[in-house]
């Protein structure tokens, strides 16, 4: 799309010269018909509009979940992938649920190789940049799952069972606070409460 213009800079240019330069008026013969030609170019080129990545998924005003990103990932094989979190997120909003997620800091190095910030894991799980949180380097991100659940009254998506945190966070005990998932040859499984009819 640039040569258009560069054609018109340059005949441009020709007819400067066919004009103030003694002897080179001839040049007018091709710099003029080229001018003009690179301006209905320039003028006729197609209008084409960025591309725009689309607008994040707005989370239904449902009962808040949070997603311990960083075990999610691991639920479709041995190796991290997005796609899980994907799943999991595109079940709980189809359940009237506002999905969270909340990393650990190497979740970008284990998955692409090098750190992702908050609003890029929201760019690609589709998710408004407040909803994605990956925990400082060094801070375990249990704690903050864990606090965050409690002060937001939000169940949590993991098969991590927090051992460690139990005395502290007594009620990740209470049956339906940790939503268990997984997949059982292909489809992905939550263990979500059935509705009340």
């Amino acid at each position: 799309m640039r040569a258009p213009f560069f054609l018109f800079l340059i005949s441009c240019v020709g007819v400067a010269v066919a004009l103030l330069v003694p002897g080179w008026s001839d040049l007018l013969l091709v710099a003029v018909p080229m001018a003009v030609a690179a301006a209905v170019l320039i003028a006729r080129r197609p209008r084409i509009a960025p591309r725009r990545r689309p607008p994040p998924r707005q989370p239904r005003t449902g009962p808040p979940v949070i997603l311990d990103g960083s075990n999610v990932m691991y639920w479709k094989t041995d190796s991290p992938d997005l796609a899980p979190v994907r799943d999991v997120i595109a079940t709980l909003m189809a359940h009237g649920l506002s999905p969270s997620v909340i990393f650990d800091a190497n979740a970008g190095y284990l998955l692409y190789g090098k750190y992702w910030h908050d609003n890029d894991f929201a760019a690609a799980l589709n998710l408004p940049d407040g909803r994605v949180t990956v925990v400082d380097k060094g801070t375990p991100a249990d704690p903050l799952i864990l606090q965050t659940a409690r002060k937001t009254g939000a169940r949590i998506v993991t098969n991590d069972r927090y051992r460690d945190w139990l005395d502290q966070f007594p009620e990740a005990r209470k049956r339906g606070h940790l939503i268990r998932g997984g997949y059982r040859n292909g489809p992905l499984w939550l263990d979500l409460p059935k509705p009340q009819v």
